[in-house]
């Protein structure tokens, strides 16, 4: 049997210095999603049309439907609490959730932890391609936080599956 983790995706208004995060996905190894538009807080600017252009969320989209800060805090602490959840972006996305309990005033209550460190080196020798075919299968919104959330655990499963690895995660 092959555990899933929880995992965990942010898109942000940019690249690098200065970007926040504005939407935010996870997928439980039960299968649960929660996802959120982030209202920015008034102090955060930067905005590339580069990024937007990816994930083709506009700046009006996430002032009109994105929730507080707070609000978004309060609920990945909720979901997540006391558990591991894993990205594939850990760089990024840890920084701007970083960035998010920050702004909200808010002590984060799980662990964010990159996906490189539970997979094989065989894993990791396949994984690319694995993503790319899946993607290219799926019917859902590339660049999309619980979307692709999804698309990273089920990349998961099947490089574990082709390889006949049963895995177990163990969540500090």
């Amino acid at each position: 049997m092959i555990n899933l983790p929880n995992i965990i995706d942010v898109e942000a208004s940019g690249f690098g210095r200065g970007s926040y995060p504005i939407e935010v996905g996870v997928v439980l190894s039960s299968g649960r999603r929660f996802c959120s538009l982030i209202e920015p807080d008034e102090s955060w600017t930067h905005w590339q049309r580069s990024a937007e252009d990816a994930h083709k969320i506009s700046l009006q989209e996430v002032y009109l439907f994105g929730s507080s800060i707070c609000s978004v805090a309060d609920n990945l602490n909720c979901i997540l609490r006391d558990q591991t959840v894993y990205s594939d972006a850990w760089g990024n996305d840890s920084s701007w959730i970083a960035k998010l309990f920050e702004f909200a005033g808010k002590v984060q209550a799980f662990k964010i932890e990159s996906i490189v460190s539970i997979l094989t080196e065989q894993q990791m020798e396949i994984w690319h391609d694995t993503k790319e075919a899946l993607a290219a299968k799926s019917s859902q919104p590339r660049h999309r936080a619980s979307n692709d959330a999804v698309l990273i655990q089920n990349t998961y499963y099947q490089t574990c599956a082709k390889l006949g690895l049963s895995k177990t995660i163990h969540v500090a």
